[in-house]
């Protein structure tokens, strides 16, 4: 149908609007990853890893709401969001494919909010490497590999599930760099206490 002279702007229509309601929920995520930086500089110079590590679960949750609440709306909501951008009145082949990219591009927003929270939270932690590393294997391994590859065997459902397979499986990646940053943060109380014990452990006994 899109082979067609009349529907052939419709697909490029359709996910630049998708891609402005996307950028829309990204800024909002790296505003508030961003807005712990000095907050996160601060507490590390302080030697209060406790902070650094609650600040850490508190952005993943606040990540994790954020995306519940974009998804819903794209899920449930997308002519309404169509209507925002001023595409209301098109035809009924705009509305339904419209409708099919918002449900099937944005279905996995949870894990596309949380990636990025973790890629400027490492930054912000010292390890631009590792977030380096990790941005390049989401936006060009997965994202353009799969955008590239995807569309020889699905044809154009291939672009809409190349963003959703890309956060998906650098979210599986992230996951256990999440574990392991939770786990370096170790309140030094708690590290005070390991040392304690394992001092305890080390001395002779007295008979």
């Amino acid at each position: 149908m899109f082979s067609l002279t009349e529907y052939a702007q419709i697909p490029m229509a359709v996910v630049g609007i998708v891609m402005k309601f996307f950028q829309i929920v990204i800024s909002f995520s790296i505003g508030m990853a961003a807005g712990c930086i000095p907050i996160v500089g601060y507490n590390r110079g302080a030697g209060r890893n406790d902070r650094v590590r609650s600040l850490f679960i508190r952005l993943l949750a606040a990540q994790v709401a954020l995306g519940a609440a974009a998804l819903i709306l794209a899920e449930c909501f997308p002519k309404s969001l169509i209507a925002l951008f001023g595409a209301s009145n098109e035809s009924s082949y705009y509305t339904e494919f419209a409708v099919r990219t918002f449900r099937i591009y944005l279905c996995t927003m949870i894990f596309a909010c949380m990636n990025k929270a973790l890629f400027i939270y490492l930054q912000a932690l010292g390890k631009a490497l590792v977030s380096t590393l990790l941005s390049l294997v989401r936006e060009l391994i997965f994202g353009v590999g799969f955008a590239l590859i995807l569309p020889y065997f699905f044809g154009l459902d291939g672009i809409l599930y190349s963003m959703p397979m890309s956060d998906c499986l650098t979210f599986l990646i992230s996951a256990g760099v999440i574990a392991v940053t939770i786990k370096a943060l170790k309140p030094e109380k708690e590290e005070f206490e390991d040392d304690k014990q394992q001092n305890c452990n080390d001395q002779p006994s007295v008979r």
